[in-house]
């Protein structure tokens, strides 16, 4: 009878303690999940704010200006840059910019099909990781862009994109935005740009830190000399509209 006793009391304790052990597992996975939703709501907020507000400061750039000090930059309206401008960003960097919603499967079937040697990403994957997240190519990073971009699609136009865009991506160590760089380099505004100019200035952004639009290389070159017949092609066809309404 003390044996049967013995042998419920344990069992109580035993189903006692999963049932503490299963309400500790409930509670973390309440406040996991209302954290998730706190960190996505700042997210969305601050994608809004910039929706209207001017980025005048990026991670990257509080970064870079550690690093080297002032930073060159000067935040312009798309408006105040030369069209040729923007197409050639587009023509260089995403050509399917007007028709895809954040991600161009195409170009991530050819970055796969190619090993991965070249990127697949967007202009507005791009501008997603650089006015709201850090550099690199972390699993969390990349998760949070893959999550943000199409809220960044979503509450943003093409046209405020690529303005964004336009005037946080570096183009020297400590240059950022198209008009310190049309200054920086031609000694002219964003504004006052030509189609050359827009080309070279185009070329130097995957690497801009190793490139400079006066000491191009034959292929780099030649490459500008691409970007330009391609941002004509793309007024052209159309496939500007979305940025130039």
């Amino acid at each position: 009878m003390a044996t049967k006793k013995k042998t419920t009391r344990k069992r109580a304790a035993s189903k006692k303690a999963a049932t503490g052990f299963d309400a500790w597992v409930r509670r973390v996975r309440r406040w996991a999940l209302r954290a998730a939703l706190l960190v996505m709501a700042f997210f969305v907020a601050w994608i809004a704010l910039y929706s209207v507000v001017p980025v005048f400061a990026t991670p990257y750039m509080v970064a870079e200006r550690v690093r080297y000090g002032p930073l060159e930059k000067d935040w312009v309206s798309i408006e105040e840059i030369a069209p040729v401008m923007p197409r050639s960003i587009v023509a260089a960097e995403d050509a399917n910019f007007c028709t895809h919603w954040g991600f161009d499967m195409s170009a991530i079937r050819d970055a796969i099909a190619d090993g991965a040697t070249r990127g697949g990403s967007t202009i507005s994957q791009q501008v997603t990781k650089n006015a709201f997240l850090w550099q690199g190519r972390s699993w969390p990073r990349k998760a949070l862009e893959a999550g943000l971009t199409p809220v960044v699609e979503l509450v943003w136009s093409k046209k405020r994109i690529l303005e964004v865009y336009l005037n946080v991506a570096e183009f020297d160590a400590g240059v950022f935005g198209v008009e310190a760089a049309a200054q920086h380099y031609y000694g002219t505004s964003a504004a006052a740009l030509d189609p050359g100019q827009a080309a070279r200035l185009a070329v130097l952004l995957p690497n801009p830190k190793a490139r400079a639009p006066d000491n191009l290389s034959v292929g780099l070159q030649q490459h500008a000399a691409r970007i330009a017949d391609g941002a004509e092609t793309i007024r052209r066809d159309g496939r500007s509209a979305c940025f130039e309404d």
